[in-house]
C-alpha cells in the first residue's frame, strides 16, 4: 500500500472508531491523519497489574483511583510508536509503555481512555486535568518543565529530515535546508529548531497539527523536507521505503518522557520507579523489540533524570 493511500485510509479509520480493541477511546482532540500500519499489529505485552498500589500524597493518582481507569494522552499518527492498526487497536511503544504504567499503578492496562491530543496542546491538556498523563515522543526541555513535570527519559531520539527517496540535495543535513521547504507539527521542539537556527527561510516552513500531514505533503511535492524526530521518521520511510528515507544525519538530542502535573512529585517519583525496574528486567526490551525496533533502530534504556 503506497504512504498516500494509507495516511489517508487510517485517518478516516481514526474518526470512524470511538472504541479500540485494545483500550477505551476519547473523543479525538484532533483528527487528520492517523497511523502508518496495516493488518493487525499482533498481540500486546501481558502486564500484571500491580496488587494495592498507591501513591501517597499524589492528587492525581487519588484522581485515577476513584475513576478505575487512566486517562491518557497520545499520538496517533507514529509508525511503531503510537498509531491504531487496521482493526482500530492502539499499537507502538509509546502505548505499551502507557499501558505498562497503569498496571504499575493497579489498573487495568485493558481500561485506558486514549485521548489524542497534538503537541501544541499537550502543556495545556495535562495542567487542565484532561489527561492524567502523557506518553507520546514528549520531549523533555527546561522549558517544559516549568509548565509540567516529567518522568524519565525512556527514551532518546535525534532529529533528523525525512525526503523523497530520490533526493540527494539534503544529505549534509540540516546544513543542506537553506532555500528548502520543511515540514513538521505544531508546538513541537523540531520546528521550534528550525526556526531558532534559521536552518531555512521562514516563507519556507509549514505547520501542521500532525506528522502525517506533513508526510502527506512530501508525497505530494509540496514540501521539500519533514523533520522531526528519527525515530519516528524511520517508521514512515520503513513503511515506504520506495519513496520515502531518513537522511541518517541527527542534529538534535530528543528525551522522550512521560509528560504529568507540574506539582504532583508523588506520581513522577512512583511512575520513575516504574521506569527503573522495567530497566533492570527486561521488559523495556521487551517492549522495545517489538515495536519500534521494527523501524530498523537499536535501542537500550537511558539514564534516568530524577529531580
Amino acid at each position: 500500500m503506497k504512504m498516500r493511500t494509507l495516511v489517508a485510509s487510517v485517518g478516516v479509520a481514526a474518526l470512524a472508531l470511538t472504541v479500540g480493541a485494545c483500550g477505551k477511546d476519547g473523543t479525538p482532540a484532533a483528527s487528520g491523519g492517523g497511523g502508518s500500519s496495516t493488518g493487525d499489529c499482533g498481540d500486546l505485552h501481558k502486564f500484571d497489574v500491580a496488587a494495592a498500589a498507591d501513591v501517597a500524597g499524589s492528587a492525581t493518582y487519588a484522581k485515577i483511583k476513584a475513576r478505575g481507569n487512566a486517562v491518557v494522552g497520545v499520538k496517533a499518527d507514529q509508525p511503531n510508536l503510537g498509531y491504531k492498526d487496521a482493526n482500530g487497536k492502539r499499537c507502538g511503544f509509546d502505548i505499551e509503555i502507557a499501558r505498562m504504567v497503569s498496571a504499575q499503578l493497579g489498573l487495568d492496562p485493558d481500561k485506558i481512555e486514549y485521548k489524542e491530543i497534538p503537541s501544541a496542546n499537550r502543556e495545556t491538556a495535562i495542567a487542565g486535568g484532561e489527561i492524567d498523563y502523557y506518553v507520546g515522543t514528549y520531549s523533555i526541555t527546561d522549558k517544559r518543565k516549568k509548565l509540567v513535570s516529567f518522568a524519565g527519559p525512556y527514551f532518546i531520539a535525534g532529529q533528523d529530515l525525512l525526503v523523497r527517496k530520490a533526493d540527494t540535495s539534503m544529505d549534509a543535513g540540516k546544513d543542506a535546508l537553506k532555500g528548502k521547504k520543511v515540514c513538521s507539527a505544531t508546538g513541537s521542539t523540531p520546528i521550534q529548531k528550525v526556526k531558532d537556527e534559521n536552518l531555512t527561510e521562514a516563507s519556507n516552513i509549514s505547520e501542521f497539527k500532525t506528522y502525517s500531514e506533513c508526510v502527506s505533503q512530501l508525497l505530494d511535492n509540496k514540501t521539500d523536507a519533514v523533520t522531526t524526530d528519527d525515530a519516528i521518521l524511520k517508521g514512515y520511510a520503513a513503511n515506504a521505503p520506495e519513496e520515502l528515507r531518513v537522511v541518517g544525519k541527527p542534529f538534535s538530542t530528543e528525551k522522550y518522557g512521560i509528560g504529568l502535573p507540574l506539582a504532583d512529585k508523588p506520581l513522577r517519583d512512583k511512575v520513575n520507579a516504574g521506569l527503573e525496574a522495567s530497566f533492570g528486567d527486561g521488559t523495556w526490551q521487551s517492549l522495545y523489540d517489538a515495536t519500534l525496533g521494527k523501524s530498523g533502530s537499536a535501542g537500550t534504556p537511558p539514564p534516568l533524570e530524577k529531580y
